[in-house]
């Protein structure tokens, strides 16, 4: 377990680093902690197979960057399916649901569609977090940082890994 947590460790470092010195691009960084923040979550049908789907909402260089570093890629018994919605009207089952902020006035209606669905909802603006998204990303001192919404996480029927709580900024 120390040694997961050392990996995650440094993977969250090196993506801090990595925004502060303006190495790779935002997208680029979302899009690799949305695929490493699914390595510790649980989801209630982890065993079965089929599709593990990725949804994205309103970033179009989020969705391409997953769709072509992740797509159809194994994740044990499923694959990995990135998809795109315009709008929380088109949403379908999901694993995992990323809004971007500039649709994050899709949030609630997200939230009430996925609600008890095990779907994890990850956002990236301010105030999501407390309103029930289970992960949003933060800015704090020009570094990239992750708030847990632990009660959202439960309402989904999710398990999340004690070493991704320790570095989350709790709510």
């Amino acid at each position: 377990m120390k040694s997961i947590r050392k990996t995650l460790l440094v993977v969250f470092a090196t993506l801090a680093v990595s925004v502060n010195a303006q190495d790779r691009p935002l997208h680029e960084v979302y899009s690799m902690m949305v695929f490493n923040f699914v390595k510790y979550v649980q989801w209630p049908d982890h065993s079965t197979s089929g599709d593990f789907v990725i949804g994205v909402i309103g970033n179009h260089e989020v969705y391409n960057t997953l769709n072509s570093w992740y797509g159809g890629k194994p994740r044990g018994n499923k694959t990995y399916v990135i998809k795109k919605f315009n709008s929380a009207a088109e949403v379908t089952d999901c694993h995992v649901v990323f809004i971007d902020k500039t649709k994050s006035g899709e949030f609630e209606a997200v939230n009430a569609k996925v609600k008890g669905k095990g779907t994890l909802i990850i956002t990236d603006k301010a105030g999501l977090g407390e309103k029930g998204s289970a992960i949003n990303f933060k800015f704090v001192d020009n570094k990239l940082k992750f708030e847990l919404n632990q009660k959202a996480v439960e309402a989904a029927n999710l398990k999340v890994a004690g070493s991704l709580t320790s570095m989350a900024i709790l709510i």
